[in-house]
């Protein structure tokens, strides 16, 4: 692959956040198996918030927090000692809130890792603020790793792609894909009701609709043909009557699903776009985002 034609790396070493609840115990695994993968380090790291709570907290309130977050540390730098022995591993308290944490110890080159809630979450809450608000923010990748019991691999990295803006989602799928020794699917979606009223529709019928977009997605996937040789990829151009209900169905059958992290541009609702919202909250396998430039 010609790594210059990509800005976002997923070769850097990981950092994961932790608060040593169940969903973040599987975020450290899952960083844990990701950092050896890419014999990188890891750094997992605690926010308290105190920073914040300063006013209201006596220096023995901040003195116990800490002690509580050290020790959630230690036992989670055990965890990824025994799944990955290799990898080096440090730990952090931080003093800010969580986001703040996460992405000044990320820096430029780092992959973040989290779980979908944390035990501030509330149980109906399938993602929650923290993650939701990291994803929102990053300038790296962002991992955002499901609860639920574990499952067996499935041999797929699955990319969701829509256009040429998802040139380097797609590159980063192919990437981890050719890692793991799996196969790549590259799914795009498309509905109908985007285009009612155009002189395509009126003119070309939905026939046309569809070969358009398979050939889209086919000139999108050309070149990662060609930088990975070895690599088995299969195109798939869906109708939706809902891309998020598509995406979300297929990642039971996949290992990770590689989304381009598409962002509003008002303020009005959740900074993430909605497809990407929805496959956070729903998806059955971790959910890497990938920062559109």
């Amino acid at each position: 692959m010609d790594s210059t034609r990509s800005s976002v790396t997923v070769t850097g070493p990981v950092v994961v956040g932790t608060d040593g609840s169940d969903h973040a115990a599987r975020a450290v695994r899952w960083a844990a198996g990701e950092a050896a993968a890419r014999s990188r380090p890891l750094r997992i790291v605690y926010a308290t918030g105190t920073s914040h709570g300063g006013l209201y907290l006596s220096r023995a309130d901040i003195q116990q927090i800490d002690g509580f977050a050290e020790g959630v540390l230690e036992e989670a730098a055990a965890l990824v000692r025994r799944l990955a022995p290799a990898v080096p591993v440090t730990t952090a308290v931080c003093e800010s809130e969580t986001t703040a944490c996460l992405l000044g110890e990320a820096g430029s080159d780092a992959t973040i890792v989290v779980g979908s809630r944390g035990r501030g979450g509330f149980a109906f809450l399938l993602v929650g603020s923290d993650s939701l608000r990291v994803a929102a923010r990053s300038q790296v990748p962002v991992v955002v790793v499901p609860g639920g019991e574990d499952r067996e691999p499935a041999g797929v990295v699955l990319a969701a792609v829509r256009d040429e803006r998802d040139e380097e989602t797609l590159r980063v799928a192919a990437s981890l894909a050719a890692r793991e020794g799996v196969s790549l699917r590259v799914l795009s979606t498309w509905v109908l009701l985007e285009n009612v009223g155009s002189m395509a529709t009126m003119f070309d019928g939905v026939d046309r609709l569809a070969a358009d977009q398979a050939t889209a997605t086919a000139r999108l996937v050309a070149p990662v043909r060609k930088d990975f040789p070895d690599l088995t990829v299969t195109e798939h151009v869906v109708r939706a009557g809902s891309v998020p209900e598509v995406l979300v169905a297929a990642t039971a059958d996949a290992d990770m699903i590689v989304i381009g992290s598409r962002r509003r541009s008002h303020s009005v609702g959740s900074p993430l776009g909605r497809v990407t919202h929805a496959v956070l909250h729903h998806a059955h396998c971790p959910v890497v985002l990938v920062p559109h430039p």
